[in-house]
């Protein structure tokens, strides 16, 4: 684990299996941080994860102007620790926020990425009145974690219909989220809606097509957004494979963890770049 001064701003990022000779770079989903992919780097001894706590999450410092959370600002530091680390190319994997963010940095920096594998991810919303309608969402809801704090945020935000699937989980794994949850900061996650938010991120539909590295989208079976949207993105990638999780919602690395990381190291190992589907 390592803090680096990333361009005036102190980020997190924390590194396991660092022996090991190839690279996965990691981004964690809205509420989540490093602590989401540890037990995905348990299980990919020989692989080296490297987990990045994103802007306004976790032990990465809050930046006190809204434009310090946009998505270009996010590329820019995500590039840099790479610069800091010494990373040249390597696959890049985002859960939810994360995988926005994950496209929206392999669309600036294609050289940098071998593979993108996108967990319940979306290129954003496709029309400005879509977008101007969850700005509208986004900047309600960050009001209210401000005003209420992030207790009351969090006691709602688990029980959103998106999150109903986690509820069969196991008590410790609930409080496991739930502490994750918890460890944020209101301000961090009140600029994170705020700044980078679906809302205020360009849309990256358009930009599916000129991509040619392999893409893997992973969903699960009960999560019928990201499904749908996934098949859509499908239909414009040029390499790409779409993998449904049975009987698993929105964070599937967390509902199914053997399966997700199944899915992920026989991604990484055997994925031939001629293959289509």
């Amino acid at each position: 684990m390592a803090k680096l001064m990333i361009r005036g701003l102190e980020t997190y990022v924390e590194i396991w299996n660092e022996e090991a000779q190839q690279t996965l770079v990691v981004l964690h989903g809205f509420t989540g941080s490093t602590a989401t992919w540890r037990t995905l780097a348990e299980a990919l001894p020989n692989v080296r994860v490297i987990a990045i706590d994103l802007i306004g999450h976790g032990r990465t410092a809050i930046p006190q102007p809204i434009s310090r959370f946009s998505m270009q600002e996010q590329i820019l530091d995500i590039e840099e620790v790479c610069c800091q680390l010494q990373l040249k190319k390597f696959t890049l994997l985002g859960y939810s926020m994360g995988g926005r963010i994950a496209l929206s940095y392999a669309i600036s920096y294609p050289e940098r990425v071998d593979q993108l594998i996108l967990e319940s991810a979306s290129p954003g919303l496709r029309t400005l009145e879509e977008r101007s309608e969850r700005c509208v969402k986004d900047n309600a809801l960050a009001e209210k974690i401000v005003r209420n704090g992030l207790l009351s945020f969090v006691n709602a935000w688990e029980n959103i219909p998106m999150f109903e699937s986690q509820k069969r989980l196991p008590r410790s794994i609930q409080e496991a989220i739930r502490a994750e949850r918890l460890s944020q900061k209101k301000e961090g996650l009140a600029g994170s809606l705020r700044g980078i938010g679906t809302g205020v991120q360009p849309s990256n539909w358009l930009s599916l097509t000129k991509l040619e590295f392999p893409v893997l989208l992973i969903t699960g079976s009960l999560d019928e957004k990201f499904c749908k949207i996934a098949l859509e993105m499908k239909a414009l990638l040029n390499i790409v494979k779409h993998k449904t999780v049975n009987d698993a919602g929105h964070a599937i690395h967390v509902e199914n963890p053997a399966e997700f990381a199944t899915i992920v190291e026989e991604y990484l190992t055997s994925f031939n770049t001629n293959e289509r589907s």
